[in-house]
């Protein structure tokens, strides 16, 4: 990487008022680097905050089910808040204190890191400010709801397509008018550099953990390393622990959503092609005119028109393979997951472990699939209730929305 490209991807395309903000954000981050003290507390904070390490769980039944190799479950979904995202917001947290700011500026999709900002907010002392697309509002009305509780103020986006990408260009707006007193908590391995670097670096524990985690149960590393890909930073975690390993696949996996036509799903390696959007250089879904086309998946998460540059560059690279699984394919993995483990992975989490369910029968007993189980599906009640038509769950909401409490 030099100067924040990977290859010909990232970099820092911006309006030239935000240069010295990204350009202290980088000094600063180098300075953090190499800072014992600033290291011993992001660590302290992983342990005694977020709960980390998480487990690596063997999922025996689903193994036997399916037969072929073994599948293990990196469980992030068992951090504070329900995702692997409470990691890298701890990180920009001190990053923000150590410079100083006063607010945290968030967007989110899915709500976990949103509700992992709100969360790091609360603990060290900001205001948080947290966009999020109107159609995500209503779909994950739950982490909502916990964001409020949390302090934060959650702002719906009602222009565009009211998703993640929309939620994006308005927290961006609000940090150029504010980029004083305010610290921009992006949400992904994406944006303008040193962003994608510094959530990347954060994430990077997954992958540590996970490769430590697997050494232990089976004595060798594992065939396939398995993550759902949004804008990438569950992915880059845990990817980046095994990249050097010639004998490991990694799989990142996108939401192909109902069909391969522009709006049906959010494959970007599926029709995508190279642009500049949103400060950083990479693939998106786009048209002729490099308008960003609309997007779709079941999994809010995931609905997203680009990816994290460091995942373009090592996809062209043929470090890691990425394939799609349909809302179909991920809901019924998300069934699979529950009646087999006990485990409700989130709706995000489901298409990565949709690929699992395809793959592991091709291998031998002997190998085995880690799949990173991003976050938990608590959040997704509502939409899976509905995908799965639950008459009693649609007749308790009605039930519930008439008591007069809702309606005061």
């Amino acid at each position: 990487m030099s100067k924040g490209h990977f290859g010909k991807f990232g970099g820092r395309y911006v309006p030239e008022m935000l240069i010295p903000a990204l350009e202290e954000l980088e000094k600063e981050y180098l300075g953090a680097k190499a800072d014992k003290n600033f290291k011993n507390e992001f660590n302290h904070h992983l342990r005694n905050f977020a709960g980390r390490p998480t487990p690596l769980t063997f999922a025996r039944n689903l193994t036997e089910k399916l037969g072929g190799a073994k599948i293990y479950l990196k469980n992030e979904g068992l951090n504070h808040t329900g995702a692997h995202k409470i990691t890298h917001c701890i990180g920009h947290a001190l990053m923000a204190k150590r410079m100083g700011k006063k607010k945290i500026i968030a967007e989110t999709g899915a709500g976990q890191h949103g509700l992992a900002s709100a969360a790091v907010a609360a603990k060290f002392g900001f205001s948080c400010k947290v966009y999020m697309g109107a159609t995500d509002v209503e779909r994950q009305r739950p982490n909502v709801f916990w964001m409020e509780r949390l302090g934060a103020e959650v702002i719906p986006v009602s222009f565009g397509s009211k998703t993640l990408k929309d939620a994006v260009n308005a927290a961006i707006k609000d940090w150029i008018e504010n980029v004083e007193d305010s610290y921009y908590l992006l949400g992904s391995v994406v944006g303008p550099h040193p962003y994608p670097t510094m959530t990347r670096d954060f994430q990077s524990v997954v992958g540590k953990e996970a490769r430590k985690q697997i050494l232990k149960e089976e004595g060798r590393l594992p065939k396939r390393v398995i993550a759902c890909v949004g804008g990438g930073s569950n992915a880059m975690g845990i990817f980046s622990g095994f990249l050097k390993e010639k004998n490991v696949k990694l799989i990142g996996v996108e939401a192909g959503g109902t069909g391969n036509a522009a709006g049906e799903h959010s494959s970007r390696f599926n029709g995508g092609s190279l642009g500049i959007v949103e400060g950083y250089k990479s693939i998106f879904l786009q048209d002729d005119d490099g308008q960003l086309q609309k997007t779709h998946s079941i999994a809010a998460g995931l609905d997203y028109a680009g990816v994290g540059p460091e995942l373009s560059y090592l996809q062209s690279k043929g470090k890691i393979l990425f394939a799609s699984a349909t809302d179909s394919e991920a809901l019924n993995a998300f069934e699979l997951l529950s009646k087999y483990e006990g485990i409700f992975p989130a709706l995000e989490s489901s298409h990565a472990l949709a690929y699992a369910i395809r793959e592991a029968p091709k291998l031998d007993k002997e190998d085995s699939i880690i799949v990173n189980i991003s976050g938990r599906g608590d959040k997704d009640l509502f939409i899976v209730a509905n995908a799965l038509k639950d008459k009693q769950f649609g007749d308790f909401l009605k039930a519930e929305s008439s008591k007069d409490g809702y309606n005061e």
